[in-house]
């Protein structure tokens, strides 16, 4: 093909941080890239404990590594700790977000800038962060976490729904950017799961959420967490994204 590149190869056990690794859906991410063979930077917040924990349940190479990525320079920090304990970072999943719901009328500024500064600038910092190395090598891969709210809209959710939005450009434009030097990016749109993000939601809307969905249930961080392997062997998919959220998407 006129133009064409020949992509690096994949590394026999790639670096992958995952973001917001002290989760439940980021747990379930940081458990499934190890059994793919990656050498997991199980990054955290806040929750350094529960950081720790999900390490300990990996059996390659790992490390912990605490940050607010929403700050250039903590990323930055983020990511020459990691190259130092593992190597350089080949597979970068965007999970960590923040989500603070409430009328725009009623929300204040501070709490949707700190959406958007979490869930859409932290996922251009790790992403420009690990992005020359990848490039260099000819093989990488991005992936976005994102969510149903992207595509629909939901009182109260103008915040949440904006970042992740603007994620998913994000990942369309970025995918153009970097196909023709074998990085892919591309977004995981998961369903409603049982979350830190969502347990606190009153059971009426739980049961009224599962029962609107196509498949009527929620979707387990698991059957999320396995379709990474899809976004690790694929070549030639980039730009997409991909829902599993049991059909809410095509409401």
């Amino acid at each position: 093909m006129s133009g064409a590149q020949k992509a690096g190869k994949r590394p026999d056990a790639p670096v992958a941080l995952v973001t917001g690794a002290s989760g439940g859906l980021g747990q379930a991410l940081a458990v499934e890239l190890d059994a793919l063979g990656c050498r997991v930077a199980v990054h955290y917040r806040s929750s350094a404990d529960q950081a720790r924990a999900v390490s300990e349940k990996l059996t390659n190479d790992s490390v912990v590594v605490g940050a607010d990525v929403g700050s250039w320079e903590e990323t930055q920090r983020l990511c020459q700790e990691v190259e130092r304990t593992l190597g350089p970072i080949d597979v970068v999943v965007n999970n960590g977000a923040v989500r603070k719901d409430a009328l725009m009328a009623m929300q204040s500024p501070e709490d949707w800038h700190e959406v958007i500064r979490t869930n859409l600038l932290g996922s251009f910092h790790t992403s420009r962060a690990a992005l020359p190395y990848m490039l260099r090598q000819r093989w990488g891969r991005i992936v976005n976490v994102v969510s149903p709210s992207g595509f629909i809209a939901t009182a109260g959710q103008t915040a949440y729904s904006a970042s992740k939005a603007g994620v998913m450009g994000m990942t369309r434009a970025l995918a153009a950017e970097c196909g023709r030097r074998g990085v892919t990016v591309n977004a995981l749109s998961p369903g409603f799961m049982i979350t830190g993000m969502t347990d606190q939601l009153p059971e009426s809307i739980v049961s009224d959420m599962a029962r609107k969905a196509p498949v009527p249930r929620f979707v387990t961080v698991e059957e999320v967490a396995r379709s990474v392997s899809l976004f690790l062997d694929q070549d030639c998919m980039t730009g997409q994204v991909i829902s599993i959220d049991s059909g809410v998407s095509i409401m």
